[in-house]
């Protein structure tokens, strides 16, 4: 949009509905601005006022100048349409929204929300809200909200899609250190929303680190699209509530959005290189590590303590991240043994015992951060009688250290009475300072998986052959026969079209016709129900595996056909399938999708059997795949050992499963009509893979 920059940097401000009684939303916001000491002009507009806060008042909108930068719009719900019309024949850029009672409430607000967007796109009016808390750039000392407090300037942005959320965390970092540049309050995302804030924040040089809070998202490939583009160059944190269906359900009454599946954003973050955080806690100790502190180019992290307990938790926590204990050089062991005492332990972690003192820590660290071997360093302390009088000056001692490292260090400064002082030097000189090793530990773990994604080279998406003709005619006859599901002795032409192995299998009519399929094919065979009715064979009983005889073939045939008139005497039954067994030493795995409706086909990946249904084992990726992401699929599954090879056994092809999963996400992004389809199941070797049955729902 166009005009988006007018919203953080407006040289001068309307105020529609400004008041001039104390703690009516229109007098605070225009008290805010004046607090924050924005440069530009402020046109309050009021027609029962003439000079509110000794700001003289417009009497109404026809007598502001035209092309205002930005307007804060306050006033009730039923005037405010009519407002953003008179402000954007006057040439209004930008727009913030306060008012609420919108698409929130449903019914006449839907609508009215609704005449906004048709106003704000005929004038090209960046629109943010309605039923927002407003916007803080602190780089511009503009606070346009009603909140209480502006931040100190600092390199992180927030947005959130909730305004009291906003409210409270923007309190709780005016009683921090912490310094934002950005505070924005999304509200219904009437015009402006998550992508437009993600995509104006990457390319904002006052920005270091964007957070934010969603409840949906409104267009999810565009989402995709831009982060992609944004976390190549800045890290994006972001909570996503609505996690679980209660969590769902709330969301979706509280803004009126219909949150999408959490599968599918998760896949999204993880296709696009933002980094999900499940607290808000979490959210602002990652965000304080990574506006302060250089990426960890490796996982090797170096441990100095001193004391023997915190130091082993440490490694011990190390160990169970993606991170590693450092191995180091023989040169720095070297150092430090002409450096600290002889009862001193040189290997990570070094512990330099608990009578070290300020000198010693600050030896320590200088001959660490020379080390070729360490990527990270984490400066662990105990308030021992020996440390606890100088742990100020060993605070200061490590800032001035800290001027010349390329790595990250992190403190971890254990208690509270005697470390308070050392632990806001720390942090006022942007230096982590944790009470406990865990949250360290995972932000350093954070920064360096978030350092390896910057290193990936794009990933291309393969040009799947298929034949579109054949899958397409198949398609169409099913829907003009009105089916809402394409069974398996249907779907196996699709299988053709896109290349797909399958047992060879053929329809049978009748019992004979079974048994001379059966001897074509060569035993032993699977028979199984052919209906177009009955797309879970299981629930009629409907197949028979290993049938070794033509005599067997026969009776199955009378015996699956029977039953299923019985059980479902509204199916057309047509036949049975005859299909080849499976080779020996098949795994069973299941590949599928689902087209969210956020982000497009979802597809899923997993072992078959208990492991999809009881253990629920799967993986999950957004089309289009690379192969790349198809290979992190197989192996993002706990069983993926079992496919891998357990004791003894060869590993299955994976090159042929990931074909598979290659020919589904193409399918899914052909046939938007396809609202689910699933190969299951899918059976593997180290030969090849078969899709032994499929489904396919249409929308």
């Amino acid at each position: 949009m166009s005009n988006l920059a007018y919203l953080f940097k407006p040289k001068n401000i309307a105020v529609i509905g400004a008041s001039s009684h104390p703690g009516k939303i229109g007098n605070i916001i225009l008290k805010n601005l004046q607090e924050a000491k924005f440069a530009g002009d402020i046109y309050p507009v009021n027609p029962k006022a003439k000079n509110i806060l000794n700001i003289p008042v417009y009497q109404s909108i026809d007598q502001l100048p035209n092309n205002i930068d930005l307007a804060v719009i306050t006033i009730p719900r039923d005037l405010v349409v009519d407002a953003l019309e008179s402000l954007g024949k006057k040439g209004l850029k930008a727009a913030i929204v306060i008012s609420a009672g919108f698409k929130e409430v449903g019914g006449a607000g839907y609508h009215l929300e609704e005449r906004l967007i048709e106003i704000a796109k005929k004038y090209n009016i960046a629109l943010l809200g309605p039923n927002c808390l407003g916007l803080i750039n602190t780089h511009a000392n503009l606070n346009a909200t009603f909140a209480a407090g502006i931040p100190n300037k600092g390199n992180i942005s927030f947005f959130s899609q909730s305004g009291a959320l906003c409210v409270a965390i923007l309190d709780w970092t005016l009683g921090t250190h912490i310094g934002f540049s950005k505070f924005i309050s999304l509200g219904n995302k009437a015009a402006l929303d998550e992508t437009d804030m993600i995509s104006y924040l990457g390319d904002d040089p006052e920005t270091k680190v964007i957070l934010g809070y969603i409840e949906n998202v409104c267009s999810g490939q565009k989402f995709v699209q831009a982060a992609t583009k944004v976390t190549k160059k800045k890290p994006v944190l972001i909570i996503k509530s609505g996690r679980t269906s209660a969590g769902a359900k709330a969301a979706s009454s509280h803004t009126g959005a219909i949150a999408g599946s959490d599968q599918a954003y998760t896949a999204a973050f993880e296709k696009s290189g933002i980094i999900r955080v499940l607290e808000v806690e979490n959210l602002f100790n990652l965000a304080l590590a990574f506006s302060s502190q250089n990426l960890p180019k490796g996982p090797n992290l170096t441990i100095i303590t001193n004391s023997g307990g915190p130091g082993i938790m440490a490694a011990d926590i190390c160990e169970q991240s993606c991170l590693q204990m450092t191995r180091l050089s023989n040169q720095t062991i070297e150092k430090l043994k002409a450096t600290l005492p002889g009862y001193a332990s040189l290997y990570n972690p070094i512990d330099i015992i608990g009578d070290a003192d300020t000198t010693r820590y600050i030896e320590t660290i200088d001959i660490i951060k020379d080390d070729p071997n360490t990527h990270a360093i984490l400066v662990l302390l105990t308030p021992t009688s020996a440390i606890a009088p100088q742990i100020t000056t060993l605070a200061k001692e490590i800032v001035n250290i800290s001027k010349s490292l390329t790595k990250p260090i992190f403190c971890v400064f254990m208690g509270k009475y005697h470390v308070k002082e050392a632990q806001k030097i720390l942090l006022n000189h942007d230096i982590p300072c944790y009470p406990f090793p865990e949250p360290a530990i995972y932000a350093l773990e954070t920064m360096f998986k978030y350092w390896e994604w910057t290193q990936k080279q794009p990933e291309l998406i393969p040009a799947y052959p298929r034949n579109l003709e054949l899958a397409a005619k198949v398609i169409e006859e099913s829907k003009a026969r009105n089916q809402k599901e394409i069974v398996e002795f249907q779907a196996l032409q699709v299988l053709d079209a896109y290349n797909l192995p399958h047992p060879q299998t053929k329809l049978a009519r009748s019992s004979q016709q079974a048994m001379q399929i059966a001897q074509e094919i060569g035993f032993p065979v699977v028979l199984k129900i052919a209906s177009p009715n009955i797309s879970h064979k299981t629930d009629v009983k409907g197949v028979i595996v290993n049938l070794n005889t033509p005599e067997e073939v026969k009776d199955a045939f009378v015996e699956i056909t029977t039953r299923a008139q019985r059980r479902r005497p509204d199916a057309y039954i047509i036949g049975c399938l005859v299909q080849k067994m499976a080779p020996k030493g098949c795994k069973e795995v299941i590949v599928g999708f689902k087209r969210d409706e956020q982000f497009g086909p979802l597809l899923m990946f997993g072992l078959g059997g208990i492991y999809v249904e009881v253990l629920k084992d799967i993986s999950f990726g957004l089309a289009p795949l690379s192969r790349e992401e198809a290979k992190r699929m197989i192996k993002q599954i706990k069983s993926y050992l079992l496919l891998k090879g357990f004791r003894g056994e060869p590993p299955i092809n994976f090159k042929a499963l990931e074909d598979i999963l290659l020919a589904m996400s193409q399918l899914s992004l052909d046939f938007t009509e396809i609202y689910e389809a699933e190969f299951n199941p899918v059976l593997v070797n180290q030969e090849q893979a078969l899709v032994a049955d499929v489904r396919f729902t249409i929308a």
